[in-house]
């Protein structure tokens, strides 16, 4: 036999390890992704065949982080779906309401046993209202993503935007769908369920957009994130106090560049894979890091999650509010961004990083007319090196906000900010650069492209469109192999995983 397989090995690449997910970019997710394609296009006539296809391969592969909890995520799409129903036919504006509250208790009930139940017994430790040890509580990868996409329906029903579905099977696959389950998009089912129950025809312009994307992803995390995660801003951040403030602030810098390159990498793979299958996830980000102030970072920043919150959170607030004026606008951001830093986390150093985000939002929106008339006497504001100032500026309050974001405690926040503020030693900068030239190459290709003109973008990924399908395999396969050469262990899973 010229190819013996260890059958033993080769079923228990199917099965569920702990710590062990499927990624975009691993040597089985190819493999069986391979597979599933193929099968996809031999279903051409059956859109009942394909829709069965991408759900059971979406369970497969959230088995595969999660084990059996895909129940949950099963059980998310069914309840939601009935729920829905219910709404809509509900015969009072009262019974309406009512199962509307139930439905979002229950699904945030759901999300906070699994997300926050620790984090509530610390707190009631803390408080000495007795002692409360930890449970030995399992987080579903990416519970908060496919939460809120599920709400979103019963929302969307709710406030009359959206009538419900008639079709189970194709609810379970907006809920279930692999591409975006895990981190995202928090795409609306306004957006995917009426692509889901159209006959979806991928043309050679959408394979090209769709290949370019995927190299955008692998590139940006698999050869910028992970580089820069393994071989700088993990040591930096896990010990801070080993390492002078030159260190640590341009890890600050670094980690900036990883979260991006990380989350949007994710993003392109999963419009891209989505994209070979026919359907259109939203884009989740617009260079962000080109921002010229806060409420521009989150016009650019997780664009599903901050449409999501601005839509659902932020303006029945500000509405309920109106009578308040500024302030009632000031304390619907406050606890909008309340709930951001809780989504991310159940950690102080989450919420601390959402209360400075609506900070930085209220004192923008508090001086915005002072500071227009300002630059208007000025007459700085049709200067191109002026916007250059704001950029940097709020770039350096996102990259403080990142230290939060990143340290697993408050102490180890203080500790980076005490080396940058006391133990800077500037001379350290040129040793660093000779020694790490790998990383600085990286910040420098990272940042870079991110501030390439829009319209260079658009000419190479119009190129890609245009090449041969053969060559556009050799242009992924030599991205895969470049991948695999920069990779110097184990692939890191994605930040947002956590989430």
């Amino acid at each position: 036999m010229f190819f013996p397989i260890d059958w033993q090995k080769f079923w228990g690449l199917f099965e569920y390890v702990p710590g062990d997910p499927l990624l975009f970019g691993s040597s089985l997710f190819l493999f069986s992704f391979f597979f599933v394609l193929v099968f996809y296009r031999l279903f051409a006539k059956s859109r009942a065949a394909r829709i069965y296809l991408l759900i059971l391969f979406s369970i497969f592969f959230y088995y595969k982080s999660s084990g059996l909890f895909f129940f949950i995520l099963l059980a998310s799409s069914l309840f939601n779906f009935y729920s829905g129903k219910f709404i809509f036919n509900a015969k009072t504006q009262s019974i309406k309401t009512l199962i509307f509250v139930v439905t979002i208790a229950l699904n945030l009930g759901i999300l906070g046993y699994f997300k926050y139940t620790n984090f509530i017994l610390q707190i009631l430790t803390d408080l000495n209202v007795g002692q409360f040890d930890p449970l030995n509580i399992f987080l579903p990868i990416g519970i908060s993503f496919f939460t809120f996409k599920a709400m979103s329906y019963v929302i969307e029903i709710y406030l009359e935007m959206l009538e419900p579905t008639d079709s189970l099977r194709d609810f379970t696959l907006f809920v279930c769908f692999f591409a975006n389950t895990q981190m995202g998009p928090i795409d609306r089912a306004s957006n995917i369920l009426p692509q889901i129950a159209t006959e979806r025809i991928v043309l050679s312009e959408d394979v090209g957009r769709a290949l370019f994307l995927i190299l955008c992803g692998l590139f940006k995390k698999f050869v910028i994130a992970d580089y820069l995660a393994l071989n700088f801003t993990d040591r930096v951040f896990d010990f801070p106090l080993r390492y002078t403030g030159v260190e640590n602030h341009l890890a600050m810098y670094a980690f900036a560049l990883q979260a991006y390159c990380d989350f949007s990498g994710y993003t392109d793979m999963a419009m891209g894979v989505a994209l070979l299958f026919g359907y259109k996830l939203m884009d989740n980000f617009n260079k962000p890091f080109r921002a010229n102030s806060v409420s521009d970072y989150w016009r650019r920043w997780h664009l599903s999650l901050s449409t999501w919150l601005l839509d659902f959170v932020f303006k029945p607030l500000q509405i309920k509010f109106r009578n308040m004026r500024m302030a009632g606008t000031s304390l619907a951001i406050l606890v909008t961004f309340f709930i951001v830093g809780l989504w991310h986390g159940p950690n102080w150093t989450f919420i601390i990083f959402g209360l400075l985000h609506s900070i930085y939002l209220i004192i923008g929106l508090t001086t915005q007319k002072f500071r227009q008339n300002l630059w208007s006497k000025l007459g700085v504001s049709k200067y191109k090196f002026f916007r250059v100032i704001q950029v940097l500026f709020t770039f350096h309050l996102l990259c403080f906000t990142a230290v939060l974001f990143r340290s697993p405690s408050l102490e180890y926040t203080m500790n980076m900010f005490h080396q940058i503020l006391n133990f800077y030693n500037a001379e350290v900068f040129r040793q660093f650069v000779v020694a790490y030239d790998e990383i600085v190459l990286l910040l420098i290709i990272g940042f870079g492209t991110h501030f390439l003109p829009k319209s260079w973008e658009v000419i190479t990924e119009n190129i890609l469109i245009k090449t041969p399908m053969i060559l556009q395999a050799l242009i992924l396969a030599g991205m895969i192999w470049l991948v695999i050469q920069v990779k110097s262990a184990d692939m890191q899973p994605f930040i947002y995983f956590q989430f």
